[in-house]
C-alpha cells in the first residue's frame, strides 16, 4: 500500500495503527512511519489529521498528539488499560 491510498481509507473514518495495519497487510512499524510522512504532507493539501490521543481508560490522564503508537502504561497511575490514539483525515475548513 501506498501512502497516498491512506487518505482516501481515514478519509471521515477514525482508525488506529494497528487497525490500518490489518487493513494494509503491514507491520505496526511500517504503518506508524508511513503515517507520520503523511501527517507532514497533508500541509500542503486539502486535508488536515484530526488525531484523538490515547487516554488512560483507568485513571483519564490523556497522552500527547505526537505519539501515534499506543503507550505501554501510564504515568499518571502505571496502568496498563490504555485506549490507542486514532487518526482522522478531513477536508479543511475554507
Amino acid at each position: 500500500m501506498f501512502r497516498k491510498d491512506l487518505i482516501p481509507m481515514l478519509l471521515d473514518r477514525e482508525m488506529t495503527v494497528d487497525e490500518i495495519s490489518r487493513i494494509a497487510e503491514q507491520k505496526g512499524k511500517t504503518t506508524t512511519e508511513d503515517l507520520e510522512h503523511l501527517l507532514k504532507s497533508l500541509r500542503h493539501t486539502a486535508y488536515q489529521a484530526v488525531i484523538t490521543p490515547a487516554k488512560c481508560r483507568k485513571c483519564d490522564f490523556t497522552f500527547g498528539i505526537d505519539k501515534l503508537r499506543k503507550p505501554s502504561k501510564c504515568p499518571k497511575c502505571n496502568g496498563t488499560w490504555i485506549s490507542e490514539p486514532r487518526i482522522k483525515i478531513t477536508e479543511k475548513n475554507p
